[in-house]
């Protein structure tokens, strides 16, 4: 994109923007050098204390950003959530953000980067997209330190009788390897360990990730790795965590990690900063203990989950939401003009060109994410987030669209213009926030594992119906005797269509969608539901944007965008 006359990449825009010492940031939302625990100068972590301090506040409203499903052409979903928050600052509202942490992943593979761009980002932007103060160094820590637990429990005699065939519990790594989707460890003798089957996930789909950003408090954090399933023993029984007496462990390993991240945005808004779990094989959203010290700290947050409405928002509002106890006020759904072509059948490098019946058939999608927020009965507005590619006939075209459809929606320029360019988004917000709303879920707990499934597929994706492999169809018997089946199900599916498959984009219809295997993440509070061929440790692309990375000799970073 070009901005204020020139190119400039997101770092460059972030390298030239001033920050504030992170206690002048915390000082505007009421905090003081006691509530925080500093991570340098532009960094802090609040304190338990402060989080305790906010239980008996009053929550402001949240307002969830989601989009529709992501293309190669992008959307810009973190963007606008910084640029909305900033535009209700400007506006006179006080907000703030909360939104999640990046994977190196896909920071070192396609993404990039991922807090915000252009002119509505989160700073240090550099430092949030590699390091930041530790979180998922945290997690992959916990993780593997479980992993050898179990190992060694099994060489030490193996009291709890673990099937070593049957352990679910993986390795994870805070990176894209595929290499390392299947491996076998213990090889070289008695003395190395009993030889088994192992793999790893990403670390954002470790349930670990899930648990940390689910829990309300270091004690439930504690309580829910206790209950996670790791294995089953030899009568095919689940072994958990606490079966195996490392709870307290891996608690002391996340203890600081548990804590939310205060960060600034260029426009000097705060935001938590938090939890990183993907949406396509994990639930998407930003830690529940950042979400409600926001919401106590600000009149409005603005909070994301990953990917479009079928996924992130979904499992926000089923979820999330049902955990946490508390219900959005609206949502935004990001949409551009490029990905609405790439839906409507153009392929990437033809999205230059004004093209007006691709946008019109494209725009079936956006639709039907707006008919699924709609079916949650809450308030909503279309951003739409401009591309200086975008022609003044498609802009007019597609708000055309929306009003023909009696959906709201507004021109959204944040990436240029910052704040500024949100201000409209925010007006038409808040207007149909004062809109009554009826906030309702897809299916109630009570439901089965399968009729939880059929809703999700039906009502959210447009599915005909479920087909389930032998595997799953075995499982779903199992988990409901397991005591199972009141939770909630975590649909892992890809996040390029609506469907299962991931070419298949636009509106499908007529299909079904496959579940193939259940998972249980019985500390996280859900049943992952493995369908199409998504994968919980991803690869590298041909070109890994970690080839145009790089540190100049002052320690700047290049290459991130």
């Amino acid at each position: 994109m070009e901005t204020k006359g020139k190119f400039k990449t997101d770092i460059e825009i972030a390298r030239e923007s001033e920050m504030l010492p992170i206690t002048e940031i915390a000082a505007k939302i009421g905090l003081g050098p006691d509530d925080l625990e500093m991570y340098g100068k532009h960094k802090a972590k609040l304190s338990f204390d402060c989080l305790a301090k906010l239980e008996t506040k009053e929550s402001g409203k949240v307002i969830l950003v989601t989009a529709i499903n992501p293309t190669p052409a992008g959307e810009g979903k973190s963007t606008v959530t910084v640029g909305l928050a900033d535009a209700l600052n400007k506006v006179g509202k006080k907000a703030m953000i909360a939104m999640r942490e990046p994977s190196l992943g896909p920071t070192m593979g396609i993404k990039g980067g991922a807090a915000g761009g252009g002119y509505a980002q989160v700073l240090p932007m550099d430092e949030i997209n590699l390091h930041f103060t530790g979180d998922l160094h945290a997690i992959t820590t916990a993780n593997n330190a479980l992993a050898a637990l179990i190992d060694n429990h099994l060489q030490q005699g193996n009291e709890l009788q673990i099937d070593a065939r049957r352990i679910v519990w993986k390795r994870a790594l805070d990176l894209n390897d595929r290499a390392l989707r299947k491996v076998v460890v213990g090889l070289g003798g008695p003395i190395q360990g009993v030889p088994r089957e192992d793999g790893f996930d990403i670390t954002v789909a470790s349930e670990i990730m899930a648990v940390l950003c689910l829990a309300s408090s270091l004690q439930d954090l504690k309580s829910r790795l206790s209950r996670m399933v790791i294995a089953y023993n030899m009568e095919k029984k689940p072994v958990t965590v606490g079966d195996l007496g490392v709870e307290g462990a891996l608690a002391l390993l996340l203890k600081d990690a548990v804590k939310p991240n205060l960060v600034q945005t260029i426009e000097r808004t705060p935001a938590l900063v938090h939890g990183g779990p993907f949406a396509n094989i994990a639930h998407g959203c930003n830690s529940v203990m950042a979400t409600k010290a926001a919401s106590r700290l600000a009149d409005f947050v603005v909070t994301e989950a990953g990917f479009g409405a079928d996924l992130g928002a979904e499992k926000f509002l089923n979820i999330k939401t049902r955990d946490a106890g508390f219900e959005p006020a609206a949502v935004v759904i990001v949409a551009t003009i490029r990905a609405l072509k790439m839906h409507g059948g153009l392929a990437k490098n033809e999205l230059a060109v004004e093209n007006i019946p691709a946008l019109k058939a494209g725009f079936a999608n956006l639709k039907k994410h707006a008919e699924t927020i709609a079916g949650f009965g809450l308030p909503f507005v279309i951003a739409v987030n401009k591309f200086i590619t975008d022609t003044d006939l498609e802009t007019k075209t597609l708000l055309d669209l929306c009003e023909a459809e009696s959906i709201p929606a507004s021109l959204t320029e944040v990436w240029e213009k910052g704040g500024a360019g949100g201000v409209e988004l925010a007006g038409k917000l808040l207007g149909v926030m004062d809109a009554p709303s009826s906030f309702r879920r897809t299916y109630d707990l009570s439901d089965s594992l399968e009729q939880k499934i059929e809703a999700v597929a039906r009502q959210v994706y447009g599915a005909s119906g479920v087909d389930f492999a032998p595997k799953a169809k075995k499982q779903l018997a199992d988990f409901e005797q397991n005591g199972w089946g009141v939770l909630p199900v975590c649909m892992a599916k890809t996040q390029y269509s609506l469907s299962d498959d991931p070419v298949k984009l636009g509106r499908p219809s007529g299909f079904a969608i496959t579940v193939r295997e259940l998972k249980p993440s019985i500390g996280a509070g859900f049943i992952v539901v493995l369908t199409g061929e998504v994968m919980t440790m991803p690869g590298l692309p041909k070109r890994p944007a970690a080839l145009n990375m790089d540190v100049d000799e002052d320690g700047n970073a290049i290459g991130l965008f």
